[in-house]
């Protein structure tokens, strides 16, 4: 394999890109040479930020896509934006990496799904808690069968007052662009939920509400969901009302539970009292500087140098984007939704 470094552009110019860019200057094959913005000062002072004196800068993705220069594109753009950036830049032969979510529909999903496939592209897609450390030891704990079989799980994103609100806060609360409570984090939950139990998904049930009219899009939202082994889980999503930034976990088995940074084990009997603690970073921030974007890039990277899936790809993503998909439809109907969703 060439020694040159692979070629990087991003576009959009939001605070999670910088640390897609961070991760990359980390990397020793990757070189960012290229960042697009629909602002050209916002352009500048990122690849000012970063030390980035030779990037190009462009005010239209389409040219960055095009850039014989560029073989990975990492699109950090508004939700909206994102499938047709994503198609145009696998067509063009651009391994692709995507901040979740990949779409704001079923249909859209589908688009860049094919346009990947067809394309032979790598891809992976922005949930980046697979490499926290702390989901890393529950993992482990799981393997090592301290719960057994996980047969009832609960993953909850919330959000609903924080004295910060990251930068795309003024886009995100819109339906055309935000998209819903999901799309704009709550999919990350869901994609815990799917970690943990470790089945496919065959039914979901929501209900959602907007109690105060901050978002467009109904900023609560709880989601059921049977899997095949079994197993039920729930996903609980407010964005909105006095709450601070949670990322709950909780998992129950035949020989333990797990709450958080807690947990019980038949196999710790008869010494155990009470709940063990372990001392850990729990996923309790919206900071995306908090978040393990290096592991994700690395992953990525060497699925292109060893022509090997990522471990997010975008087959393994379109089984969280279903779920969540599942859910505001159930939401909408009122009735259970059948996994896999039908086909147009």
């Amino acid at each position: 394999m060439s020694a040159e470094p692979i070629g990087v552009g991003v576009i959009g110019m939001s605070w999670v890109a910088g640390e897609h860019i961070k991760s990359y200057q980390l990397n020793p094959h990757t070189k960012v040479v290229a960042l697009a913005g629909a602002d050209a000062n916002r352009v500048s002072s990122v690849a000012a930020s970063h030390s980035l004196t030779s990037v190009k800068q462009y005010t239209r993705w389409q040219e960055l896509v095009n850039d014989p220069a560029v073989a990975i594109v990492s699109i950090c753009s508004t939700n909206e934006a994102h499938v047709p950036q994503a198609v145009a830049a696998a067509k063009a032969g651009k391994h692709v990496l995507i901040e979740k979510p990949v779409s704001l529909d079923l249909d859209g999903f589908r688009q860049v799904e094919a346009a990947i496939v067809a394309s032979g592209v790598k891809s992976q897609v922005g949930f980046e808690l697979h490499w926290s450390p702390y989901f890393q030891s529950v993992h482990k704990m799981i393997d090592a069968d301290l719960f057994g079989r996980i047969n009832y799980a609960e993953c909850d994103y919330f959000s609903g007052n924080w004295e910060q609100w990251y930068g795309g806060y003024h886009w995100v609360k819109s339906r055309e662009r935000g998209g819903s409570a999901l799309a704009a984090a709550g999919c990350h939950a869901i994609d815990a939920l799917r970690q943990f139990i470790r089945s496919e998904a065959v039914e979901v049930f929501a209900y959602s509400a907007n109690y105060t009219g901050v978002m467009e899009w109904d900023a609560t939202i709880i989601t059921m969901v049977k899997f095949a082994n079994g197993a039920i889980g729930k996903v609980g999503c407010v964005l909105e009302g006095n709450v601070k930034y949670t990322f709950n976990i909780r998992l129950h088995g035949a020989k333990g539970t797990l709450v958080n940074d807690r947990f019980r084990s038949t196999i710790l009997d008869p010494g155990l009292e009470g709940w063990a603690h372990f001392p850990t970073i729990l996923p309790d921030t919206p900071e995306v500087t908090h978040h393990p974007f290096p592991g994700e890039i690395d992953d990525f990277v060497e699925a292109i140098r060893t022509d090997r899936p990522a471990r997010v790809d975008i087959h393994d993503a379109a089984k969280t984007h279903e779920i969540m998909f599942a859910a505001e439809l159930s939401a909408r109907e009122g009735k259970p939704i059948v996994l896999p969703m039908a086909r147009a």
